[in-house]
């Protein structure tokens, strides 16, 4: 899907936090071309800043995505490793995996699952599975034989990705969708508003090591000291569980996310009614959602800014294979473009009194 090109190189890429470099060179070089200036924290988030003269909009996505990191090559040649990232254990059996090895170099694996030929006729109960359990099988008939392969402690593995387009051709599937499609988003606005004349200072980009504590956008919007924040991430929604479900916010097509609450940032009521009334007004699909999970604009707020996360409807994310919506990510871009286009000192003026 020619549209989509751009997050499906993203989202092929690999980087768990604190190994976002292959991201982060792309990013970058995507950025010079429609920017003003490039501007990075000391822990590596980068941006790209579009100059104007009125209040300073912060647009950031996160480069990481949930992974793993190799902590021990078992004398029989299998792999131990340690969770990147919120990841429940029993998605990853009997999935293939990568170890990237080098930047031209991945060696891919499975992580075993136990026949249940094995375990039949067992009595034991089955024991709470921890991710720091699984074995991963890379082929390596001993240690020796692993570390000859060049795996090595430290290094990361993600999971080997099996992108595609659904049949109704609306809908995609792939890993890292949380969150390479708001570092994606990041780069398109910039694109879309390169050589335009709008009423602000707009600085998109990407952030590092959302996945283990927001401690890229900590950084980030400590540098930048923005008026406005807007988290662009995946959220999961619960459109397959039952209607009474108390989890079932949101669905796939039906727009942005408008996300009112999550534990560590309760909407600005200010932004909330500024955001409603615009989608009203220019007729941009969005729907509410309630998360239990956070997001980059929590760290923002500590800061000082007006935070709030713009999100895309994403189902099974954390997994191998989560699922968005290609009409919610239209979505998501003409909210961003329409707020950069109508956020004036004004504006930012009645949102505070309105908050």
């Amino acid at each position: 899907m020619e549209r989509m090109k751009l997050y499906e190189q993203l989202v092929n890429m690999a980087g768990i936090a604190g190994h976002e470099s292959e991201i982060k060179k792309f990013v970058r070089a995507e950025l010079q071309k429609v920017s003003d200036e490039i501007i990075q924290d000391k822990l590596g988030s980068v941006f790209g800043v579009s100059k104007g003269n009125g209040p300073v909009i912060m647009i950031a996505g996160h480069m990481d995505e949930v992974g793993a990191m190799v902590t021990k090559i078992t004398d029989e040649g299998f792999i131990k490793m340690l969770a990147i990232g919120g990841i429940n254990p029993e998605v990853y059996l009997s999935q293939n995996m990568e170890i990237i090895i080098s930047p031209t170099k991945r060696i891919k694996g499975i992580i075993g699952a136990v026949p249940p030929h094995i375990n039949r006729g067992s009595e034991d109960s089955k024991p709470e599975l921890k991710f720091e359990d699984l074995l991963l099988d890379i082929g390596a008939d001993s240690k020796e034989a692993a570390i000859q392969m060049g795996v090595k402690v430290g290094q990361q593995v993600v999971s080997l990705n099996q992108y595609y387009v659904m049949e109704d051709q609306n809908k995609i599937v792939s890993k890292a969708w949380d969150n390479r499609f708001g570092v994606g988003m990041a780069i398109e606005v910039l694109r879309a508003i390169h050589h335009t004349n709008h009423p602000n200072t707009v600085i998109a980009g990407a952030t590092v090591q959302e996945e283990v504590g927001l401690r890229g956008a900590t950084t980030a919007s400590n540098m930048v000291q923005p008026d406005l924040f807007l988290a662009i991430d995946v959220s999961p929604v619960g459109d397959f569980l039952p209607k009474d479900h108390p989890r079932a916010y949101g669905k796939l097509g039906g727009g942005f996310l408008v996300r009112f609450y999550d534990p560590r940032c309760i909407m600005h009521l200010g932004v909330k009614k500024y955001i409603e009334d615009l989608a009203n007004e220019r007729q941009i699909k969005y729907q509410h959602f309630l998360s239990m999970g956070g997001t980059d604009a929590a760290a923002a707020q500590y800061n000082h800014a007006i935070a709030t996360t713009i999100g895309l409807p994403g189902r099974y994310i954390h997994t191998n294979a989560a699922v968005i919506d290609v009409r919610d990510v239209e979505e998501v871009k003409k909210m961003l473009l329409a707020i950069i286009e109508t956020f004036d000192a004004d504006k930012l003026a009645e949102v505070k009194a309105n908050g």
